[in-house]
């Protein structure tokens, strides 16, 4: 059974809303939303939120999972991310529906239950400076002080809030602050921020607002709103839950949603970070958001991810309440199973060598038969032509061979795939640098097919192209663009030279490819026998410009470790 066909596994999460259901919690019901914020593109780690929300949901009967869109920060937030937050989240399958909503949405509710907190003596305008406001919030070690705007009179509250409101202050000047502890040993319950005055023009509201409700006031509320019954983050915002739950509470509000906390994705060789990604675009170290080198969700769909493997990754890594670092070469081993699946097969020779063969006519094609795919005999066969010019690897021939080297030499056999055996006759160098430019072989017409009939073995066999019928194409192949395994947001900066791999990226641009490709698909995935698996760039790719992304080499790394485990 595969990890799609496998039923979701039980986790401390799902426990949680099974017990619920036993108690008729929340009236039967089960409400999830995954809410981002549109100030970046989504990345591997919100795959795995994504998948846990919308996944619990379709788990249950009735059950709904709410896409929201925290849009409090104008300043950090376009339509650009919004629609790109869309676009993702279909592709890996899921649909919210008639279920989208935007804190925006609610701005003049949650305007009404700041005055409310106000009016109960529960928030205060306060007009300290940045700086006076860190230095008043003391220390993990040291409580904080009592702002001198505290016990302002409920009537100067409710008069300042609304004047911030109506654009009579700038920037900074003030803003609005629960009155909780500021002694509390936890720093989000030292009186933090309610609303901050921001005098920028919001992507969906415009102008109509110039103060802005913070992410902690305004999340749990519009949970609220939405009737979510298990609000489920990560474990970043565990020590915000007393804030998530004061707020509820002091408001007196119908829903009190529950906060529930798990692990995020930590990956080897990966940043998350969005700030530190944001650092990488603006910096040119990528091109951009869809880079097929980042790990965003655009990125690794441009670089031929499936959909389907990075399901059955977030299927697999489960649901943990510790922090954790993932290898990445699992997500790696969920794309290779996958695309060995669907991926047709074919030849590509991406630093060619010329290879005369002397004793085959030189007006001769012949069209030799394949298989598309031998894991899916449905995806049918293809003809690949056969002449007298051919290229194969320059890496598959050694004028002097190193043991074990079983590929071309001077006097060997090898098998050409699908086609016969040749054997190399004389080698061509280049005069001035001694290269070798080209082969002279011979074959053997009695091993059409790639099989003796006299019943003679080769131990070597090499992929090709006619070059006479293969297409010219450029072929990128990618690495890891964080060269060192323990690469993670708390380790390292986008900025850090000693972390970033400048060889993650290679092009080449004088690549042959079989004729078949020519009818290639934007975005479609292939295997390149021998070389690995490729996508054609869903950006740069057309039937004038073939522009291919290595997604990842046919080594399984994970695979081998797994079985290194059995065996101890």
């Amino acid at each position: 059974m595969t990890a799609s066909e496998a039923s979701p596994s039980v986790d401390f999460i799902r426990n949680i809303i099974a017990e619920d259901l036993k108690t008729n919690k929340n009236n039967g019901r089960v409400v999830t939303r995954f809410p981002p914020e549109p100030n970046g593109y989504l990345h591997i780690g919100h795959a795995k939120s994504i998948c846990l929300n919308f996944g619990i949901a379709s788990e249950h009967k009735g059950g709904i999972c709410n896409l929201r869109f925290d849009d409090t920060n104008p300043c950090k937030e376009e339509v650009e991310y919004v629609d790109s937050i869309k676009t993702d989240i279909r592709w890996l399958g899921f649909d919210w529906g008639d279920r989208l909503f935007y804190t925006s949405d609610y701005f003049e509710k949650l305007y009404q239950y700041a005055l409310q907190l106000i009016k109960i003596g529960k928030a205060y305008v306060c007009s300290l400076s940045d700086q006076e406001t860190r230095e008043y919030r003391g220390t993990l070690t040291e409580p904080g002080k009592n702002s001198p705007y505290r016990n302002r009179p409920i009537e100067e509250n409710l008069a300042l809030f609304e004047g911030m409101r109506a654009g009579k202050f700038e920037d900074g000047l003030h803003v609005l602050r629960a009155k909780i502890d500021m002694a509390s040993p936890n720093l989000n319950m030292r009186d933090p921020t309610i609303y901050r005055i921001r005098c920028a023009e919001h992507h969906r509201t415009g102008n109509t607002w110039c103060i802005y409700p913070m992410y902690d006031f305004a999340h749990c509320l519009s949970d609220s709103i939405e009737g979510i019954t298990h609000s489920i983050c990560t474990l970043e915002f565990e020590n915000n839950r007393p804030l998530y739950d004061w707020f509820l509470d002091q408001l007196k509000v119908d829903c009190h949603p529950q906060q529930i906390e798990f692990a995020r994705l930590n990956l080897s060789h990966t940043v998350l970070s969005k700030r530190k990604l944001l650092e990488l675009v603006e910096q040119k170290q990528v091109n951009g958001w869809d880079d097929p080198r980042m790990p965003t969700l655009s990125g690794l769909r441009r670089r031929g991810y499936t959909p389907e493997a990075i399901r059955n990754f977030c299927e697999r890594i489960g649901v943990a309440k510790r922090d954790s670092i993932v290898d990445i070469a699992l997500l790696e081993h969920y794309v290779r199973e996958d695309l060995n699946i669907r991926a047709p097969r074919v030849m590509a020779v991406l630093r060619p060598l010329r290879v005369v063969i002397d004793n085959y006519p030189e007006d001769q094609v012949e069209e030799l038969v394949a298989e598309n795919n031998p894991e899916d005999p449905d995806m049918g066969i293809r003809k690949i032509p056969f002449s007298r010019v051919l290229y194969i690897e320059q890496d598959d021939f050694r004028e002097d061979p190193p043991k074990k080297f079983f590929r071309l030499a001077p006097g060997r056999e090898i098998r050409l795939k699908h086609a016969y055996y040749i054997k190399c006759v004389r080698v061509v160098k280049d005069e001035q640098t001694g290269q070798v430019i080209e082969l002279h072989c011979t074959y053997d017409p009695e091993t059409r097919g790639g099989w003796s009939q006299d019943g003679r073995k080769v131990r070597g066999t090499s992929h090709w192209v006619s070059a006479a019928h293969s297409l010219l194409a450029q072929v990128r192949i990618y690495d890891y663009l964080f060269v060192k395994s323990e690469s993670s947001d708390e380790k390292v900066g986008s900025d850090d030279k000693a972390y970033i791999n400048s060889n993650s990226l290679e092009t080449l641009t004088s690549c042959r490819v079989e004729p078949s490709l020519a009818n290639a698909a934007s975005g479609s995935c292939y295997q390149f026998l021998r070389q690995g698996y490729f996508c054609a760039d869903s950006v740069d790719f057309s039937s004038e410009n073939l522009v291919f992304n290595r997604t990842l080499s046919l080594r399984d790394t994970w695979a081998k470790i797994e079985k290194a485990q059995k065996k101890t």
